[in-house]
Formats: structure tokens, C-alpha cells, sequence
């Protein structure tokens, strides 16, 4: 099999293999690793499946991490599927009325981030042995709420890792703070934001791309990396649970091989989205890519116009991992709609930096059409949760509602009746609030705490471990900062002046 190379979404003349690309995060530019080429399959879909996820994990990563050896790439994979996950089939389909849901939260943080984040801190040490790098590794990462605490867990007291995590002090669930600030480890730090997750996340964009920053951390044997969506060795693991829901649903007879299926994702930072984008371009028979967005509707406007525009007010939601602004991840996606014509994404970049907007060309929309954009407002949240409920006896998270109230208006809009998958991200137990009084304002007299019990005693689902008592828990990480200074922040962590 022939390398797969990795160039930056603004710059083309470098590339490099996967394990350099998965130890940087993020390049030089300030643009994200793309593959040169996006690997097609060679096996028919027939051969898929029988295999379980680990196995069909590596045929798809085995694709793009093409300067791993076979037994460290299955070492990666067998360390990260395993039994931290609450069943062996590790992401499970589950139908409900007209739509499967795709549970992506039986990992240890019970959110969809594990399913890449599980795997991330193996990937990095295994190409960083590969690379001969020596220095201490300091992952830093913006979360809105699920990636942090995934991230955490994934790198806490792996030998020679630190892994810093910001979050937007007052915009993430209660239970999702906890989860982030109780986290032990000697190697791992915790800092609230003033600030929304939009300005975390431009806030470790400016460390990356600050060229006089990194000196001094490498004259002190110190290199970032990242673990966001933005790093590729995140992404290309969340190729995979499309391509292992299709073939759950040919083995459960919903659907014949080689029919085209829809997938409803939500999504704020578009890492998911694009995760099933690229499974399309694989060869994964998908017929439309339904983007679900909240009142933070800014991808719903670009796929239905072709203009990008963040210049407006940043609303806080029930859906709060997905109150995002800046999609960082569409990035990737404007070079394969423009055939890689590098100085144009650097342009319009420049210009959502310098004013907040950009359009894309005509011949650019024209790619748009794999995609359907659709949002839900705080009210059709709630409904879609109690609705489904009622009807289905099934509890679905605040993001995962927002998903199925848009696959609603969709097919009211399109009468498409092609069998359709919806990503789950989360667990109910992740936004006790939101969902219960979603259910019965009643529930309102409760800390988000008590409501855990509560929802488990209506559900008749057991407690998830990574939540059970965690009200109880010590606290580890109470730094809060402002905005602008974030970066002297991480210089006090990690021991650097500046």
C-alpha cells in the first residue's frame, strides 16, 4: 500500500506521514492536516460484515495511518475498544419509530468523544516513538464540554504527557463541569474561561500558531499537540462508526448491502459531520449528510447559502457542546469542495478572522449538495425529548433531540423516506436538567445531582459509573482565567517564561 501524505488546509508544498501530523495537532499556518488523497475501499461491503469493530477499526485507520505497522496499529486499537466500554459491541444501534440511533456513549465518559479519544493518547505516544521525539508532549485542547473530560481520561499519567484543558467557565452542563474539575492525575490541569467556547478554542489556536511561543518551549525540550477534532488523529477514528452502523443495519435486515442510507448528526464544530463525509467519499453508500445545528445556527445558513458569517451573538443552549460559532473542521472540508486550491481557503480564512464572514464560490456550493442543513430551537428540544419518551420510552440527550427534531422537519420537507441513522452523542444522564424538566417541569425542585437518581428511577437505566456520586467527589482543578491570558496560563504549568 502506497503512503498516505498529510498537507495543510492553507499551504500544500509540505507533506507529511500520519505519525507527524497526529504528533503536531495542528500546522505551522495555523491550517489542519488533510490527507493528499482520501483512500477508497477495497474490499466489497459483503466482507465487512463479519467483522467486529475492532477489526473493522483497522482495515479504515490502517487506510489513513499508512507508516504504522500492522501490530502497532492493532496494539493502538485493542488497548483503546476494550472493556472500558460497557458493552462489547461498543457502539450499538438501536431502533426507535422510524430512525435507528447510533449510542456512541458507552465509554468511560459516556459521551461520543471517547470513541476517538480512547484511542488518541495511544496513536500519539506510538508516533512519537516512531519520530524519535524526546521531549515532554503538553497536549492542549479547548473543549465545550465533552471532549476535555474524554481527553483527560484518555492521557491521565501517561508517562511523559501533560494535557491541559480549557473550558468555558459558565457553558457546560453542570454534570460535565464535575466530570472536568474532579479529574485526578498528576499530569493533568483543568482551567475555567471567562468566556465561551468559541474564544477557548481561538485562544489555543493563537498558542499553536505563536512561531516565538514555540521556541521557548522547544528550548525547554517541550512540544504541544493537540486533542481536538482539529488534530487528525481524532478524526479519522470516528470514520469508522459509520461504516460499522451501515453494517449493523445490514445484518439486522433494515437494509440491503449497497442501499444508500441517511445520517442525522449533530454538530457544532463539524468534526462529526465531516467524519461521515469522508466515509461517503470512501465508498460508503450515504444519500444525505443531515447537519443538525441549535439555535447557533451558523452551519444551517452556510449550507443552505454558501456564506459563513459568525457575526452574530453566541446564544447558551440546552445543547451546550454544540454552541459554537466557529466550525474549525469545515475548514477541511472547503478543500475538498475547491480541489485543493490552497490560497483561497488561506482567503477565506483571513477573512472570518478579520471579519467575521466569507463566501464560498458558486462551483464550491454545487458540492454542497451530499449536505441538508437544519436547526432546532430550545423549545423543539424539549418537545422532541418528552415526545420521544412517550411514545418510545426512550430518553435522548438535549444534542441527540436537536438531531431527531431536525430529521423531523426533514422528511416533512423532503417526504425522503430512506432508512436513516441518527448519531447519538451523548447520554441523557450527561444534561440531567434539561432532559427531565424536558419530561415534567417538576423535576425543575431538583439539583442536577438529585436528578440523576431521579432519571435512572424513570429510565430503568442504571447509573453510568463515570457519573455514579460524582456530587461527592473531590475537587482537583479550580483555576479560572481570563480570555487573554490563557497563554501565560500555560507557560505557569509548564514552567516556561515568557
Amino acid at each position: 500500500m502506497s503512503n498516505i501524505f498529510y498537507q495543510s488546509t492553507r499551504e500544500s508544498s509540505k507533506k507529511v506521514l500520519s505519525s507527524e501530523a497526529i504528533v503536531r495537532g495542528i500546522c505551522e499556518d495555523g491550517g489542519l492536516f488533510v490527507p493528499d488523497i482520501l483512500p477508497k475501499l477495497d474490499k466489497k461491503l459483503d466482507e465487512l460484515k463479519s467483522m467486529n469493530y475492532r477489526e473493522l477499526a483497522f482495515y479504515v485507520m490502517s487506510k489513513f495511518f499508512t507508516d504504522f505497522k500492522e501490530e502497532e496499529l492493532k496494539d493502538c486499537i485493542n488497548k483503546a475498544y476494550d472493556d472500558k466500554f460497557d458493552t462489547s459491541v461498543i457502539a450499538p444501534l438501536v431502533k426507535k419509530g422510524d430512525a435507528s440511533f447510533l449510542e456512541l456513549f458507552h465509554g468511560p465518559t459516556i459521551a461520543f468523544k471517547d470513541m476517538a479519544l480512547s484511542i488518541l493518547p495511544h496513536l500519539l505516544k506510538t508516533a512519537a516513538r516512531n519520530l524519535n521525539i524526546n521531549k515532554e508532549i503538553v497536549i492542549l485542547t479547548a473543549t465545550s464540554g465533552d471532549t476535555g473530560k474524554a481527553a483527560l481520561e484518555g492521557f491521565t499519567n501517561v508517562d511523559g504527557v501533560k494535557i491541559i484543558v480549557f473550558f468555558p467557565q459558565d457553558g457546560v452542563s453542570e454534570i460535565q463541569k464535575m466530570q472536568m474539575v474532579t479529574q485526578k492525575g498528576e499530569n493533568t490541569f483543568v482551567v475555567g474561561v471567562k468566556g465561551n467556547f468559541d474564544d477557548c478554542q481561538t485562544g489555543v489556536k493563537n498558542i499553536f500558531s505563536d512561531k516565538e511561543y514555540n521556541k521557548k518551549l522547544d528550548d525547554n525540550n517541550i512540544v504541544f499537540s493537540s486533542a481536538n477534532s482539529i488534530n487528525i488523529g481524532r478524526l479519522v477514528p470516528q470514520i469508522v462508526y459509520y461504516f460499522y452502523s451501515y453494517i449493523q443495519m445490514c445484518n439486522s435486515n433494515e437494509i440491503n448491502v449497497g442501499d444508500s442510507i441517511n445520517f442525522v448528526v449533530p454538530t457544532g464544530n463539524f468534526g462529526n459531520i465531516l467524519a461521515a463525509y469522508y466515509a461517503k467519499k470512501m465508498g460508503l453508500p450515504i444519500n444525505k449528510l443531515i447537519c443538525a445545528s441549535n439555535e447557533n445556527n451558523v452551519l444551517y445558513d452556510f449550507i443552505n447559502t454558501g456564506v459563513y458569517d459568525k457575526r452574530r451573538e453566541l446564544k447558551l443552549t440546552i445543547s451546550p457542546s454544540m454552541d459554537i460559532l466557529v466550525s474549525s473542521n469545515l475548514e477541511r472540508l472547503l478543500v475538498s469542495l475547491n480541489d485543493g486550491n490552497r490560497e483561497q481557503i488561506k482567503n477565506m480564512m483571513d477573512s472570518l478572522t478579520s471579519k467575521g464572514i466569507y463566501e464560498i464560490t458558486d462551483e464550491m456550493k454545487k458540492g454542497l449538495i451530499s449536505f441538508y442543513g437544519g436547526y432546532s430551537t430550545e423549545q423543539e428540544t424539549h418537545d422532541t425529548i418528552k415526545n420521544v419518551f412517550e411514545q418510545e420510552n426512550y430518553l435522548l440527550d438535549t444534542h441527540t433531540a436537536v438531531a431527531y427534531s431536525v430529521y423531523e422537519k426533514y422528511k416533512d420537507a423532503t417526504n425522503d423516506v430512506t432508512k436513516t441513522v441518527v448519531v447519538s452523542t451523548a447520554s441523557p444522564f450527561k444534561f440531567t436538567r434539561s432532559v427531565m424538566t424536558s419530561i415534567d417541569a417538576k423535576y425543575d425542585e431538583f439539583t442536577d445531582f438529585e436528578l440523576v437518581e431521579k432519571m435512572a428511577e424513570l429510565s430503568k437505566v442504571r447509573i453510568p459509573a463515570a457519573i455514579k456520586d460524582i456530587n461527592k467527589r473531590e475537587i482537583k482543578h479550580g483555576r479560572i482565567c481570563e480570555v487573554d491570558e490563557m497563554k501565560s496560563v500555560v507557560a505557569d504549568i509548564i514552567n516556561v517564561s515568557i
